[in-house]
């Protein structure tokens, strides 16, 4: 196991990844722990160079203060990843996880090609016992794959402790979360509470030692997609409840009130939409419901795939109530689209049910003129 402890500072954070969730955490954690230096790295050098301008590649309320302000301080954005990991206490690793369909069966196995690459790096370039963090959503037991390579080609004295510390970000929210977090999950193996401890010494700099919560490696893992799918399981359940609604005459916001009311309940995910979208609820089921098919488990398999079809059957029944709601068809009928991104407060157009929803108007013949105001360059459109 690392030799640092529990009495010895953390000096250097490196984070592979400037995305969504490696900006903004390596951000905030520099803004709050003014000893310890950041450093960013990607192998998208236009990525980084525009975390190093005057316009983000990632907006987020506040994001853009903290950056400015600790940016040439204790925070850097770089391309040189192996100088990272060099210098570096502490190694997250926060790339993306793309699905990957499967020829057969229900689900999608998250794609791991780039956090077996970021392990082969780390083991590569790490010159000193070594803290790596999982910080991208991950599979249970991805843990022991990054383990195993680490342990394979890393350099001869050089040790490594894998630590799961999950992301619960909300996009639009990522700041605040950040800064008030309903908790901080550190999983380990048995004999790392050393590099819990170490990593504890950031989070502890502005966050309750109540809401840091240590497990096993395992467990950590798996939380992170359980809670998603929790979560995404609340608003198909509204969207369904949205529909009996319609049917009989009902308000779907006082039926959701009134069940909010509810102290077993609560009012939170209870609005009713066109569905979920964004990078991470749909691609967090269906690898919950790959793992559930692989491990043999098909009843909770075919359970949390329903989430996803009634996900897809709310956002087709939109598009059927706006074409119904047109005499004579919306062929040729112009459209404004205000709003493109998966939800209010972010720029994120991945996986927005606003692109399912203009493309079956575009077929059906319609005009679209589609306004976002944080929807850039690069973003995914129709």
């Amino acid at each position: 196991m690392v030799s640092i402890d529990a009495e010895t500072a953390v000096t250097h954070v490196c984070c592979i990844g400037a995305g969504y969730v490696g900006g903004p955490t390596s951000a905030v954690m520099a803004s709050k722990c003014p000893t310890v230096q950041f450093t960013v790295v990607d192998i998208d050098a236009r990525r980084i160079a525009a975390w190093n301008s005057n316009k983000l590649p990632v907006y987020e309320p506040g994001l853009d203060e903290i950056v400015r302000s600790q940016r040439g301080e204790n925070l850097r954005f770089s391309t040189d990843i192996n100088e990272g990991i060099r210098t570096a206490d502490i190694v997250m690793i926060a790339v993306n996880t793309p699905p990957v369909q499967c020829e057969r069966g229900l689900g999608a196995a998250a794609d791991l090609r780039r956090v077996e690459e970021c392990a082969l790096q780390i083991a590569k370039a790490a010159q000193r016992n070594t803290i790596v963090v999982e910080k991208s959503t991950v599979p249970c037991r991805t843990g022991e794959l990054i383990a195993d390579i680490l342990g394979k080609h890393g350099s001869p004295g050089v040790k490594f402790s894998v630590l799961s510390n999950p992301e619960f970000l909300s996009e639009g929210t990522a700041v605040r979360d950040l800064l008030h977090p309903d908790r901080v999950i550190i999983g380990g193996l048995p004999g790392s509470e050393n590099a819990q401890s170490a990593l504890q010494s950031i989070y502890s700099q502005w966050i309750p030692s109540e809401r840091i919560v240590t497990m096993g490696l395992w467990s950590a893992e798996l939380t992170k997609l359980a809670s998603n799918a929790l979560l995404a399981q609340r608003v198909s359940s509204i969207n369904s409840i949205s529909a009996v609604c319609e049917a009989v005459g009902a308000s779907v916001s006082e039926v959701a009130h009134g069940c909010g009311l509810d102290s077993r309940i609560g009012d939170k995910f209870l609005r009713a939409s066109i569905g979920f979208g964004g990078s991470c609820f749909h691609k967090d089921i269906a690898s919950l419901v790959w793992l559930s098919a692989s491990l043999g488990l098909h009843d909770v398999a075919e359970y949390w795939d329903q989430v996803l079809k009634m996900n897809d059957s709310q956002m087709l029944r939109f598009v059927q109530r706006v074409v119904q709601g047109v005499d004579g068809g919306i062929a040729g009928v112009d459209i404004a689209i205000l709003g493109f991104a998966y939800k209010g407060g972010t720029g994120d157009t991945r996986n927005t049910p606003a692109a399912f929803v203009c493309k079956q108007l575009l077929k059906r013949g319609a005009n679209l003129s589609i306004f976002d105001p944080k929807g850039g360059v690069g973003q995914q459109w129709c």
